[in-house]
């Protein structure tokens, strides 16, 4: 099976975001694998703004502990009460940072890395099993038009979750 990005030329993110969504459902439809749901969707990203980095960081262990990513290399765990991801988690919803060194603990995972913004996952329960993390190089890259496109693409990795039974429970 062949799967092909389809970005439209000279769009706007809003509009890119807005043909993203239904390419992710069908990327993840029939598929029932979490991690490579998961994968999948931050290669999706990743492809269609190059951002520095797009990946998810997954509750395990009273911890955010890296799954999926693309781009360098990665924070492996962390704590709930650090960073902007332990923000995102605490507080269960997104936070866009336009200047990550303002960022009161925020954890420099890389020095390249200017602006972030953090999606929550929640399962069907309505707990955080996860999140979404996207970096950029530039500051003040991230704005409402990321954040509504940026959660529409979760609900639909979550919408899949639980179609699939695949709920991952909070340890």
């Amino acid at each position: 099976m062949s799967i092909t990005l389809e970005i439209p030329q000279q769009a706007s993110r809003a509009e890119i975001y807005q043909a993203l969504a239904p390419q992710l459902e069908s990327v993840l439809e029939g598929e029932s694998d979490f991690v490579a749901n998961l994968a999948n969707t931050a290669a999706l990203i990743k492809e269609s703004f190059h951002f520095f980095w797009v990946g998810f960081y997954l509750v395990k262990n009273q911890q955010l502990v890296l799954g999926p990513f693309q781009g360098p290399l990665a924070c492996t765990r962390i704590d709930f009460n650090r960073g902007v991801c332990g923000a995102a988690y605490r507080a269960q919803k997104t936070l866009v940072v336009p200047n990550v060194d303002e960022f009161p603990g925020h954890i420099a995972c890389s020095s390249l890395a200017r602006s972030e913004i953090v999606v929550p996952i929640f399962n069907s329960r309505q707990e955080v099993i996860g999140v979404l993390d996207v970096d950029s190089q530039h500051l003040n890259d991230f704005d409402s038009v990321d954040q509504k496109g940026l959660e529409a693409l979760v609900k639909v990795l979550e919408r899949s979750i639980t179609k699939n039974q695949n709920d991952i429970a909070r340890t």
